[in-house]
């Protein structure tokens, strides 16, 4: 008899994801089809800049950017938009009183998130839930930074790049 895998747990137990704090999250399209580039094509030179996005890119960037109207307690500090995927950290403050009970979950960030660009997109865009890393030092923050910024002029190394061949 076959034993079936089991999926590993991707959120950390007892961890609060509603709490304050920095969180780097990366979300691959279904498929991992690389849907937010206009250009993306056979493998070539590493590009100066990262290539232009796609109108699908663009629906996902706008949806990226409205977090920080949906929840008044989230804010996009940083990210970056792959062919296949993307990168942001994301921030979660106390509301105006200092409160943190009525800030979102990341879950509930996320799925606004995934759900707004899917609905835009007229298909689903998404894989399953997401990849989420608790940024707990300065140094991890800055080096994250700096990944996300570097990230689009290293596509073509990305281990979560799926390309034709």
């Amino acid at each position: 008899m076959t034993e079936r895998c089991q999926r590993k747990k991707m959120r950390l137990d007892g961890y609060d994801y509603a709490r304050c704090g920095v969180y780097f999250i990366t979300i691959c399209t279904n498929e991992r089809k690389p849907l937010f580039w206009a250009d993306v094509g056979a493998i070539c030179d590493r590009p100066p800049t990262a290539p232009k996005l796609s109108p699908l890119g663009e629906i996902v960037k706008a949806e990226m950017l409205r977090l920080d109207e949906t929840y008044e307690e989230v804010q996009v500090e940083n990210y970056c938009i792959m062919p296949n995927h993307v990168h942001f950290l994301l921030l979660i403050q106390p509301d105006a009183d200092g409160r943190t009970q009525f800030a979102p979950t990341i879950s509930r960030a996320m799925k606004q998130f995934k759900g707004a660009a899917t609905k835009k997109a007229g298909f689903p865009l998404w894989q399953k839930s997401f990849h989420d890393h608790i940024v707990r030092s300065q140094e991890s923050y800055l080096d994250i930074w700096q990944y996300i910024d570097e990230n689009p002029l290293k596509w073509q190394l990305d281990s979560l790049c799926k390309w034709e061949e």
